[in-house]
């Protein structure tokens, strides 16, 4: 039975080329399967819809088809041109229509209409340790019987994204690859606590330095650093030092802050004498009580 493309597309025989591309988009978003999911017809009206625009949104194979009808191939045939191909003529135009609407919807039909189609984007956790974050690491993937080298950059987070380009799917149709994304996850530290790019410490003071002040020695990522203290230092202070913390993701030379939380220590034991002046110390320390001098 023949078909007649205006009726169709919906439109007039004396349609501009406009109208035509115009009432095709209209009709390819209507009758698309992913917009009428539990249909069973959509899919043959979506392939009405596509062929009647193929032929008529072609100068050359519409004007076969205003004169001969149904029969318009079989005349072209005769007439030694080429036959017409699906991926033919307005395949471009197709490609654009496609993206435009329906997105990665069109894969229903890329096999037959030979759009490109780029390959799927493939995620690969790595994990790796704080002090790796800190500096720097790299790590080997393994694709497709090559190893690649894939540098991890300093300042990396949890959830830091590293693309290889093109080492994902492979493309169909002559589409690109895709890419292959390391999705990085830094592992806890047992010393350090990481808060975006602050780092956070316990660092222990015997009380006297506490309470006289003095220096301390405080851990860092690279090399211990001498910080002073200042008399009558706190429990659970937090002492910062600029500047010592990540490094901060693609930004030279800058980093996070390094905060040293302060944790008293007493001596487990005291000889005789030092208890003696412990005891002294202390009592020098409390108030009088209520009525003493």
């Amino acid at each position: 039975m023949s078909v007649d493309y205006y009726a169709v597309l919906g439109v007039q025989r004396d349609a501009s080329s406009a109208d035509i591309k115009k009432a095709f988009r209209k009709k390819a978003k209507e009758h698309h399967p992913d917009a009428n999911r539990g249909d069973p017809t959509a899919g043959a009206r979506f392939k009405e819809v596509n062929e009647a625009y193929e032929v008529l949104g072609d100068e050359e194979k519409r004007a076969a088809y205003n004169r001969y009808g149904a029969n318009w191939q079989q005349m072209q045939d005769m007439e030694g041109q080429s036959p017409f191909t699906y991926a033919a003529g307005n395949s471009g135009d197709m490609s654009d229509l496609f993206d435009t609407f329906f997105g990665g919807g069109r894969r229903h039909y890329a096999d037959h209409a030979h759009f490109p189609q780029a390959g799927q984007d493939i995620e690969q956790e790595v994990a790796i340790s704080l002090s790796e974050a800190y500096t720097g690491t790299q790590r080997i993937v393994s694709k497709g019987g090559r190893d690649i080298t894939v540098q991890i950059p300093r300042g990396a987070a949890t959830g830091t994204k590293v693309r290889l380009a093109g080492e994902g799917q492979p493309g169909r149709n002559g589409g690109r690859a895709g890419h292959l994304y390391l999705l990085v996850r830094v592992l806890d530290d047992a010393q350090f606590e990481r808060r975006g790019d602050d780092l956070f410490v316990d660092v222990k003071v015997d009380a006297l330095t506490a309470m006289l002040g003095g220096e301390i020695a405080v851990p860092t990522l690279s090399r211990p650093l001498r910080m002073k203290v200042r008399p009558g230092t706190q429990a659970g202070q937090k002492l910062r030092m600029t500047g010592r913390g990540m490094p901060k993701l693609r930004q030279s030379d800058a980093h996070g802050n390094l905060y040293a939380r302060i944790v008293i220590t007493v001596p487990r034991q005291l000889d005789e004498q030092q208890q003696q002046l412990a005891e002294a110390l202390r009592d020098s320390l409390q108030p009088p009580a209520p009525g003493e001098p």
